[in-house]
């Protein structure tokens, strides 16, 4: 439901399982935000390597 003033959109009310979707969608969105911009600076590192330091840090504990 859209509530207007003076033909001007002042509130917008929907459910809380459709608001529960859209913050999903932004958190979402968010991390792809993210991630892009960290492949982008470079900061990223073969999935192997990180696998294998993981695997070794599991047999040192």
């Amino acid at each position: 439901m859209v509530i207007t003033l003076n033909g001007e959109v002042t509130a917008v009310r929907k459910d809380i399982e459709s608001d529960e979707t859209t913050q999903e969608t932004m958190a979402l969105l968010k991390i792809l935000a993210l991630a892009t911009r960290q492949v982008e600076e470079g900061k990223v590192q073969p999935a192997g390597d990180v696998v294998g330091r993981l695997r070794d840090r599991s047999k040192n504990r």
